[in-house]
């Protein structure tokens, strides 16, 4: 299992002290079907074009943008292309994912999608995200794979869970926190901190104004098992976010070059 770290230009410095394998979060999709670029180091060559959606028009001329793409992961020596897209698919979107999967496929590349495209692009590589707060991790992984034709055609979106529940938690939504709100929380409350199997995340409760708080989230060793678990199940992939793991970077990547979580 290939592992990358998503980074933006400013972060690649500090993060290529860890990891060699990038996602490069530059590009976005402007007006006409352009493909928008930040600005780059000169020596940026390897690892995958990461597009994010934000402020994103519709897609009106597919073949304009796929070109665009392919021109990019030429110049840059990309591998492949990882799609962040947040909002749900559309028809125009959808089209696009199609048509690049079979551009990148034509070159030998490969293109990541969030798992509610994976319809859009049977060729294509889901993210199957693994902050989850009900249900059975392992199960959730043996599912996506079963229904994808097994784990090598899935990636791991590894997002680093920090979420506070209010009991009863019904809808099963909690409320996200930031790192200083779940260190403030930590350091107020010092709780007693326990392992959920099931969910592969550490938790803890805290009462506060006569209600109870159900806290889930993620540290160094969960994120480890989980990359674990996709690794021995044969996913082809896992995507760790710059952001959410800086402060933990040493714990995620050996230094001796093998994969942390063989």
């Amino acid at each position: 299992m290939q592992l990358y770290l998503a980074v933006m230009p400013a972060q690649l410095q500090d993060a290529s002290r860890y990891c060699r394998n990038f996602a490069h979060v530059a590009y976005r999709i402007g007006s006409e079907s352009t493909l928008l670029r930040q600005s780059l180091l000169l020596q940026t060559h390897g690892g995958l074009l990461s597009v994010s959606d934000g402020e994103m028009p519709p897609v009106l001329d597919s073949e304009k943008l796929c070109a665009a793409v392919l021109r990019e992961c030429n110049r840059r020596g990309y591998s492949g292309v990882l799609l962040d897209f947040e909002a749900p698919p559309t028809r125009d979107r959808s089209v696009f994912v199609e048509r690049l999967e079979a551009a990148l496929s034509a070159s030998k590349r490969s293109l990541y999608i969030p798992e509610s495209y994976g319809r859009a692009a049977s060729g294509a590589v889901p993210l199957i995200c693994t902050a989850i707060s009900g249900g059975n991790f392992m199960q959730r992984l043996q599912e996506a794979a079963a229904a994808r034709g097994g784990a090598g055609r899935l990636a791991l979106d590894v997002q680093r869970l920090r979420m506070d529940f209010l009991l009863p938690a019904r809808t099963g939504e909690g409320r996200p926190l930031t790192e200083a709100e779940f260190y403030q929380l930590m350091e107020r409350e010092q709780p007693s901190v326990f392992f959920s199997q099931d969910l592969c995340a550490r938790y803890f409760t805290y009462t506060r104004e006569n209600q109870t708080h159900f806290v889930l989230f993620d540290d160094a060793e969960t994120l480890l098992q989980k990359l674990r678990t996709g690794s021995g199940m044969g996913f082809s992939a896992a995507f760790l976010m710059y952001p959410e793991v800086k402060d933990i970077l040493p714990k995620l990547f050996a230094k001796n070059g093998k994969q942390p979580f063989a």
